[in-house]
């Protein structure tokens, strides 16, 4: 601890004798009370965050000697390391402000002022006629898309087909992943025009192949909206009839990885425990353990997200490059750390490990699903 001590042994807090530096009754420093405006602001900072000796006592073990400062925790060496739970929430708190946004790449979208949609007006009405011989309806597809594509629901159902038959016609002969969401998002709003009622909504959705078929939960959303509007509770058609876009849904499903990370940390603890129940240690402790283990992927993709975005960009080879590194690094940290904590062979610590990769895979997977129809439910 830093600072001045004070010369006087009385605890200004409990006002106890104080034999050394600390009361021994309640804990306090016997600090100066006047301290120099820095020195009160790196004393507050540190103190909160712990970003003290603690901080990187605890950091170098715990990337590099997977396991350990569970074994030391548990042991009860715990004054030179960062408590678990304070560690987790700070990194946490860091990862899911940095990494999100290293996830996606960015879309800049300044629009068309009067004067350049004006002049694009003159060049869609000289080439209208050409390009409608090359597909039907293509002339108003572009016409829609340089003024906006919500302007889509305002044709007419023949001109809304017209348009979607020109895209899959360009789509067929150049496929792009963009062209295809803006064709499905059309397609959807169609869908909805045509179901004018649940009923009908089931009877379109009974015609199509089971693998296009909505799931339980999206049906389940439709019928409680077709319900809403024949009561006119909240909202009008438009506003039930409002097309999905599959990449807010995706942006939507990342907003709740915090809470998907933060609820399937003790199921992965529950995983460990049951592929290690010989070892005969209490829940808690393999909590523990997955607490450090999972602030260490914390840790790592703050440092490794950015970097991939902003230096090499997302889909780059040196990026893809990473993504494997980190996965490799991610089975390795796994295995050491179960290898040294639970002390069990090599075989059967790879046996282990691999179980318990693929139960918190599966999990994952399952629960990510179902924030994603969750997520439709609610957007539609």
């Amino acid at each position: 601890m830093s600072g001045h001590y004070r010369k006087e042994k009385n605890c200004l807090n409990c006002g106890h004798h104080v034999e050394e530096h600390y009361c021994t009754h309640c804990g306090q420093p016997n600090l100066e009370l006047k301290e120099p405006f820095w020195h009160f602001i790196g004393h507050s900072v540190g103190h909160y965050f712990h970003f003290d000796s603690k901080f990187f006592h605890t950091l170098v073990p715990l990337l590099s000697k997977p396991g350990q400062i569970t074994l030391d925790y548990l042991a009860g060496k715990r004054a030179r390391y960062i408590h678990p739970v304070s560690l987790y929430i700070f990194v946490s708190i860091v990862y899911f402000i940095i990494v999100p946004h290293s996830l996606k790449e960015k879309v800049v979208d300044k629009g068309l002022t009067k004067a350049q949609q004006d002049s694009a007006a003159v060049g869609i009405r000289k080439g209208k006629e050409t390009l409608n011989s090359i597909a039907p309806g293509l002339g108003d597809a572009l016409k829609v898309d340089l003024a906006a594509d919500s302007q889509f629901k305002t044709l007419d159902i023949k001109s809304q087909r017209h348009y979607i038959d020109s895209l899959k016609t360009i789509y067929k002969a150049k496929p792009t992943e963009a062209l295809e969401t803006k064709i499905d998002n059309y397609q959807e709003i169609i869908r909805d025009k045509d179901d004018t009622s649940y009923t009908a909504y089931l009877a379109r959705q009974r015609a199509l192949p089971a693998d296009q078929r909505d799931s339980w939960l999206v049906r389940r959303a439709r019928k409680f909206q077709y319900e809403k509007k024949a009561k006119g509770h909240n909202g009008t058609e438009k506003e039930v009839g409002k097309p999905i876009h599959k990449v807010n849904i995706e942006e939507e499903v990342k907003k709740y990885q915090p809470k998907q990370y933060f609820l399937l940390m003790p199921l992965l603890a529950l995983f460990i425990m049951i592929n290690f129940r010989k070892n005969r240690i209490y829940y808690i402790d393999h909590l523990v353990f997955t607490i450090h283990g999972m602030t260490a992927y914390f840790i790592v993709s703050i440092l490794t997200k950015p970097v991939e975005k902003y230096i090499f960009g997302i889909d780059s080879f040196i990026s893809q490059f990473i993504e494997f590194i980190v996965f490799i690094g991610i089975v390795w940290y796994l295995y050491a750390g179960l290898k040294l904590f639970y002390q069990r062979s090599r075989a059967i610590t790879i046996r282990k490990t691999i179980s318990v990769m693929i139960m918190y895979g599966l999990t994952f997977y399952i629960s990510e699903e179902i924030i994603r129809q969750l997520v439709i439910l609610f957007m539609t």
